[in-house]
């Protein structure tokens, strides 16, 4: 019997059928395309409904090795279930894709039933490259056939506190600021709301005390950056990271000097460390402290289907690849609590969320 799953799960199955079948990566470039090296893939490590389960890639062959399984699967055969998979992706313009039912039986032999991996530390798998005895490397997916898992998606705890100052506003006039009906540029439109009531509104603080602290390990002045790229986006509809940081070159809110600037490459060099640190496991509600998770890399599955890989081992062109292909990108008003004018111990606050993503093209 058919079964229907997302394209964000489809997307993650076949990117890994698609590494085992060709046994090898391409290296990505910084703009999201295909480089000129690639790293052989010995081994594939997920994690499964029955437990952990190495793939090991030979000549002709998969050898799958488990707990409660130990096979041989053609190599073949994972290339034909991967293109269609993908046949079937491409050619849905539904959230949800049936599965086609070849791909059914064919998971249904290798005995897998989640799609995506059930893992804790937030990977999707691990890959030995080169030999089976190497370290593993944990990567996570993000695919452009399907609406990706943001790079920061932090709900309520990635919310920014600026405080309402200049004019002190009464109940009625923030009631009718929050009472702007609901639309897509309804956070912008109550900002100049109440710029022209005569409210002003500047940073306070980071909403929650783990993710501020996180910020601050980027830059003691990283909050404030944010919040006026957070602002900008709104107000001005910019999005992408690398064009509100060039903005932010010449707006300069951190009122720092020119040389630290032009010559120093601050903003740009502050936003790829924070990018990242993002890339490779930062969550706002949980410590940062520094060190690297164990998330190695990512894998880009672009709009054809191919799979690039961005490595920390390539540090500089992970970090330019991030920097040139993430945006901004406002989440739901509702959902985060941000937007409204808020009374705490008779200030008012207006909350900022900071969400940001890969870029889909």
């Amino acid at each position: 019997m058919a079964f229907e799953a997302t394209k964000r799960e489809w997307s993650e199955i076949y990117c890994f059928f698609r590494l085992l079948s060709e046994g090898r990566v391409v290296m990505g470039t910084t703009k999201g395309g295909k480089g000129e090296s690639y790293r052989p893939i010995a081994m594939i490590q997920r994690e499964e409904h029955d437990g952990t389960r190495c793939y090991y890639i030979e000549e002709d062959s998969i050898r799958i090795e488990g707990e409660q399984i130990s096979k041989q699967v053609l190599r073949e055969d994972f290339a034909v279930v991967a293109d269609l998979i993908l046949e079937a992706v491409k050619n849905s313009s539904e959230y949800e894709v049936t599965s086609p039912e070849a791909v059914e039986a064919f998971l249904d032999e290798i005995a897998i039933f989640d799609l995506e991996a059930k893992t804790t530390d937030r990977t999707d798998f691990s890959v030995a490259f080169y030999h089976s005895q190497a370290p593993l490397q944990g990567l996570c997916v993000r695919s452009r056939l399907a609406a990706m898992n943001p790079l920061l998606d932090g709900g309520r705890a990635a919310n920014i506190k600026l405080e309402q100052t200049g004019v002190k506003f009464a109940v009625p006039t923030v009631n009718k600021v929050n009472a702007l009906p609901e639309s897509a540029e309804e956070v912008a439109e109550r900002m100049l709301m109440i710029e022209r009531l005569g409210g002003v509104l500047k940073y306070s603080d980071v909403a929650d005390r783990v993710f501020r602290s996180n910020l601050l390990m980027i830059d003691l002045h990283f909050p404030r950056l944010l919040t006026e790229m957070v602002r900008t986006m709104h107000l001005d509809g910019l999005s992408r990271v690398s064009e509100l940081t060039e903005l932010m070159k010449q707006v300069n809110p951190l009122k720092i000097k020119d040389e630290l600037i032009t010559k120093h490459g601050y903003y740009e060099f502050k936003m790829k460390q924070f990018l990242m640190a993002l890339a490779l496991g930062m969550r706002p509600a949980k410590i940062y402290n520094g060190t690297d998770s164990a998330i190695t890399g990512l894998l880009l599955v672009d709009g054809s289907g191919d799979v690039y890989c961005y490595h920390v081992s390539e540090r500089e062109v992970f970090e330019n690849f991030l920097y040139l292909n993430t945006r901004f990108e406002k989440g739901s008003v509702d959902k985060d609590k941000y937007g409204f004018l808020e009374r705490e111990n008779g200030v008012y606050y207006f909350k900022l969320n900071i969400k940001i993503g890969l870029l889909k093209r």
